[in-house]
């Protein structure tokens, strides 16, 4: 335990081997700067130092899990810093790890921290296993792109709406390739078949994962959204009810124009686009697909005044919207007046 029997501050510089640990008093007397090597037992002697539940800040930076986790178990109330809120570092002649968990501390302290949401352990696990499915998708799309590449090179055109489907992989088998194409084809297609058995394997466990969770359910009624799209939204948007109203929900997505204003200048731009790739992705993808026909009046009233691009983005952000309330509420009010 530490001399000093107060509240103490504590900022953490973590990185990827070692992290810097600065503790302060209510006042901003620097207590102790600690480096120590990146280590759960480290870690949480350090923060017994600390005192009865000092308050903590950690920068949601590159494996931040681990250590919020000892920092939690060790009886901390931990503070999760946003990356772009604490840019302003960037201004001192002299940047350090030990004045950065310094200005961590410091920012905590005089309560203008700008936080990021910590997810519980239980949602971060379904964020890994919607994002890895992601990129298991991603990695297969790569792979038919080459397929497509070596078929262009040989001059060979198969007349099918799906390559990789049932009669476009018979056809593929059929075509006279010869040489280095040929072998490269054949292991592109082993190596698609294999992401293919994986994608089914990680579907399942994210199926099983949503087995009965009344938002995911609510959301699957709104056309355009299947269990892949739906996953994507609770996996990232985790608990909604830490956004007051749906405008939060889409200016925290990116959703939301940029806004300007100083004097009698004003000015809004495009979109954000700071916030989940995945949720914007999503919303975007489901409103190309289908949607309710309210929201697709409004897109072709506002498509014949602002614009194609303008119109996808507004629809996009109207569809989550009704999302909001799905997990809020566990039902969509607004679909059931439609269907009356």
């Amino acid at each position: 335990m530490s001399e000093y029997d107060g509240h103490q501050y504590v900022g953490i510089d973590l990185h990827r081997r070692r992290s810097v640990i600065v503790r302060q008093t209510a006042d901003g007397t620097q207590l102790s700067a600690v480096r120590i090597v990146n280590d759960p037992v480290a870690l949480g002697l350090q923060i017994e130092q600390a005192g009865s539940r000092p308050d903590v800040v950690v920068e949601a930076t590159y494996g931040w899990y681990w250590a919020v986790d000892v920092l939690q178990a060790a009886g901390a109330e931990v503070h999760l810093a946003h990356p772009l809120g604490v840019k302003g570092f960037a201004y001192r002649r002299v940047k350090n790890d030990i004045k950065d968990a310094s200005d961590l501390a410091d920012l905590l302290r005089m309560g203008r921290l700008p936080e990021s949401w910590i997810a519980p352990p239980d949602l971060r696990e379904l964020r890994e296993l919607v994002r890895y499915r992601a990129k298991l998708v991603a990695l297969r799309s790569g792979l038919k792109a080459q397929v497509h590449a070596v078929l262009a090179k040989a001059g060979v055109l198969i007349a099918v709406s799906d390559l990789f489907g049932t009669d476009g992989r018979r056809q593929l088998g059929q075509t006279s390739l010869s040489g280095a194409y040929a072998q490269r084809v054949v292991s592109l297609l082993k190596l698609i078949d294999i992401l293919d058995a994986e994608e089914a394997v990680f579907n399942t466990r994210i199926a099983e994962r949503l087995r009965g969770h009344a938002g995911c359910g609510a959301i699957r009624c709104l056309p355009g959204i299947g269990p892949v799209l739906a996953a994507v939204l609770v996996a990232e948007i985790g608990d909604v009810h830490r956004f007051p109203s749906a405008d939060r929900l889409c200016s925290w997505s990116g959703l939301t124009p940029r806004h300007y204003e100083s004097d009698t200048v004003v000015r809004r731009g495009h979109v954000t686009k700071q916030g989940s790739k995945l949720v914007r992705w999503a919303v975007v993808e489901a409103i190309q697909r289908a949607t309710t026909p309210k929201i697709a009046e409004d897109r072709a009233r506002i498509e014949a005044r602002r614009g194609r691009n303008i119109a996808k983005v507004a629809a996009a952000r109207k569809l989550l919207t009704l999302v909001y309330y799905g997990l809020r509420d566990g039902h969509i009010r607004a679909l059931a007046r439609q269907a009356a």
